[in-house]
């Protein structure tokens, strides 16, 4: 069972309706084990993928044509691209002993909130450098994913 809970004067309380359900089941005085980690700020985590969202939006790639035909726009690619040249990735080597750069897992269970909040800064940059082409400052581009989150 994974539960999320939140601090009170009284303790810890459930915080979301599974974790509730499986709580109350519990028998006063039952003891129960956990391994606890502050969860990230959830509406933080939504904000980026907004600033994804309108990075990928204006982002117009130049026209490709590669052996394997015309390559499409895809969002899944340019998260992973943009996570990647923000500095946030893992090299592996590959079976026919070539190196490959993933990008680091922004999950929750893989990724602080200090680290994120790394991530989310360096996200920024990378926009402004590759897609904004100096268009834009920090300030108009954060501007713009809050109108967007209001929007959506």
């Amino acid at each position: 069972m994974k539960g999320f809970f939140v601090k009170t004067r009284f303790g810890l309380a459930p915080e979301d309706p599974v974790t509730r359900e499986w709580f109350d089941k519990l028998k006063l005085g039952q003891g129960v084990s956990g391994e606890f980690r502050k969860v990230r700020n959830v509406a933080f985590h939504r904000k980026y993928f907004a600033l994804l969202n309108v990075g990928y939006d204006n982002w117009e790639p130049g026209a490709i044509d590669s052996k394997y035909g015309i390559p499409q726009k895809n969002f899944n690619r340019f998260r992973a691209d943009v996570t990647i040249l923000a500095g946030f990735y893992d090299i592996t080597i590959r079976l026919d002993g070539s190196a490959r750069v993933e990008p680091k897992s922004i999950s929750f269970a893989s990724m602080d909130e200090d680290e994120f909040a790394q991530l989310y800064s360096a996200t920024i940059d990378v926009l402004l450098k590759y897609v904004y082409d100096r268009n834009m400052d920090a300030e108009s581009l954060d501007k713009l994913v809050n109108e967007y989150l209001n929007f959506v």
